[in-house]
């Protein structure tokens, strides 16, 4: 991959594109430009904001209303996210009841002190995490309109994803910092308190300015554009800008994103590498004997971008920057912040994590609401088979996902992964559902449609909908069409039950000297079959069985001889074949011995000579 500008401005029209060729092809979406100038006190930890946002109404409605987000909010006793996290039965460890305790001087807030639409004032309400704002002029579709806002924050003791004084001693983890624009789409707005998940937001550039104390260093996203004004190393020359007396002032540019995070310190090590053709990767860490791992961190995080860019699409951005800060590992656009204080299996481990989600959350970017699991779990999917290459791991890279998912089916607690995030009943049914349950979604897909069609349908998904919103459905239908096969059985089955998968061989018997096969269906959930039959000479075939409702079968991109029998029937709990051989003949028999189906009791899968 090379990163050029023309690639860059090729990007950039298409975006524009979208609103003139959306309405048409019957999506769209919506369209941002933020400019933000921050004024920074770290004495009271708080901050003074002038913020412009020019909204691009792309849809096919007049809208009379808007909202933002307001996320700071939440870290005051009694909000939604204190008291989920108090009465939820397996709260976040990280929150737990910290919220409660706070005091005036450690509490986050935003507070709205003007609020313009094209110059007219606007009347407005805050509600916990969220600013409703009853417009002066409707927005016609196909136009803009321009707000200003002027807000004054406090930034707070951090907690969760965003704050102060983080428990290795990042002073500022600047994640989920300003009023953001909610997103409408063709559901309608998308106004979610800040309960403890997820985002979602409309895809646009910014331009923020940040004056702070000069002996901080600041890693954001974007590209910095007045290095040299701040004395400070990055490769960019860029605008210049007044320096207001103990301040220096940041300019930072990030266009075709939906999020900007950064962070701030004055102990930061600054260390960059280059992947070949692009992106330069920048690595912000404090440097001592508990981050000795991060200078083994930049080869191995060249090695998994390059291993990501040929597997699963390329990075369009020039940058990408690894952070210390946070409370864990916090994917944004062009950026992560995670906790420094780990061995390198662990630092590498939560940097390709977080680095993949600038696939499937930075630039496929579901409503994670409703569809965490195609985040969490596609870039769960996609870490496994990064580290395995990186660390010249096990050919079975999915092992680990198809075990924590088992053991959610025993738990009594697992939910439908269509569930809002922020409802599910417990935080085990969300983590373990989304991150794992959502790596077999894809992960099945081997299993389903063959290891190369998989490939291919995760490419053409990420480059048809990268800069865009898919959902659910527009996921299963790339790879219906690369496997020319049904799938919305399977969708609706692992998305919307918590049925579970469960072949067994009922009996092998021996008839008119052929060998008689019959399977049972004991799991709720209908599959195809693939059966290995050994033989004793040492060779192997594959019996495969389609499901009816699949309307056709997966390509055999195994060597092996494979004989395709009559479709199965979800109605039809048992199924039998024959295998033109005596049992003397035939060493084992296995259902999928690929492994890439989640049957939660393979010790039913299988039938050996004794």
């Amino acid at each position: 991959m090379k990163y050029n500008f023309t690639k860059k401005l090729f990007c950039a029209f298409l975006f524009a594109g979208i609103a003139i060729s959306g309405i048409a092809q019957g999506y769209w979406q919506q369209q941002v430009e933020y400019k933000m100038d921050i004024d920074f006190d770290v004495e009271n930890n708080q901050f003074a904001g002038k913020q412009t946002l020019k909204y691009f109404n792309n849809s096919p409605d007049t809208l009379n209303r808007v909202f933002y987000h307001l996320y700071f909010n939440a870290f005051q006793p009694e909000s939604m996210m204190d008291k989920r996290s108090r009465t939820i039965e397996d709260p976040d460890g990280r929150v737990a009841d910290r919220i409660v305790k706070l005091d005036n001087s450690e509490i986050g807030y935003h507070k709205i002190q003007s609020l313009t639409q094209d110059g007219k004032d606007l009347s407005f309400k805050i509600e916990g995490t969220v600013l409703e704002v009853k417009l002066a002029e409707s927005i016609l579709p196909g136009t803009s309109t321009t707000f200003n806002m002027d807000f004054e924050s406090q930034v707070p003791l951090q907690i969760r994803r965003s704050g102060r004084d983080n428990k290795e001693g990042i002073e500022y983890s600047m994640a989920q910092w300003y009023p953001k624009m909610a997103e409408y789409d063709r559901r309608g707005w998308h106004a979610h308190p800040y309960v403890g998940r997820e985002f979602y937001a409309p895809w646009g550039d910014f331009e923020v300015n940040i004056s702070i104390d000069k002996d901080y260093v600041i890693a954001a996203t974007g590209i910095l554009q007045n290095p040299n004004d701040i004395g400070y190393g990055y490769e960019d020359e860029g605008v210049k800008v007044k320096q207001k007396g103990k301040k220096l002032t940041w300019n930072f540019k990030a266009e075709n994103v939906h999020d900007f995070v950064w962070t701030a310190d004055p102990d930061y090590t600054h260390t960059t590498a280059m992947v070949e053709g692009g992106p330069l990767l920048h690595f912000f860490y404090q440097e001592g004997e508990k981050t000795a791992a991060w200078k083994d961190l930049p080869e191995l995080a060249v090695k998994a971008f390059e291993f990501i860019e040929e597997n699963f699409g390329e990075y369009p951005y020039a940058h990408y920057s690894v952070i210390q800060g946070g409370d864990g590992g916090m994917e944004y656009p062009m950026a992560t912040l995670i906790t420094g204080e780990r061995n390198i299996q662990s630092l590498a481990g939560v940097t390709v994590h977080e680095a993949l989600h600038s696939w499937y959350q930075g630039l496929l970017a579901t409503n994670e609401s409703y569809y965490a699991w195609m985040d969490e779990g596609f870039t769960t999917y996609a870490t496994a088979e990064t580290m395995a290459h990186i660390f010249e791991g096990s050919d079975r890279t999915q092992e680990r996902n198809f075990q924590v998912y088992n053991y959610l089916t025993t738990t009594g607690k697992e939910e439908p992964l269509s569930t809002h995030s922020d409802h599910f009943e417990t935080n085990t049914a969300y983590s373990l559902g989304s991150y794992y349950k959502g790596a077999i979604a894809l992960a099945q897909m081997n299993y389903l449609i063959g290891k190369k069609a998989t490939a291919s349908a995760l490419k053409k998904y990420y480059y048809q909908w990268r800069y865009k919103h898919p959902d659910a459905i527009d996921w299963i239908r790339v790879f219906e069409k690369e496997a020319d096969l049904e799938l919305d059985w399977y969708l609706d089955y692992w998305v919307n039950t918590t049925h579970t998968i469960d072949y067994a061989i009922d009996s092998v018997s021996e008839v008119n000297g052929k060998t008689s096969v019959a399977l049972k269906r004991i799991g709720k959930m209908p599959m195809p079959m693939d059966v290995y039959v050994t033989f004793a000479d040492g060779t192997k075939k594959i019996y495969y069985s389609p499901l009816s409702m699949m309307r056709g079968e997966k390509v055999n991109d195994t060597n092996l001889e494979r004989i395709v029998l009559p479709d199965l029937s979800w109605t039809h709990l048992g199924y039998q074949f024959t295998i033109d051989a005596p049992i003397s003949d035939i060493s084992s028999i296995v259902i999928d011995e690929s492994g890439y189906m989640a049957d939660v009791n393979r010790g039913n899968n299988s039938w050996e000579k004794k």
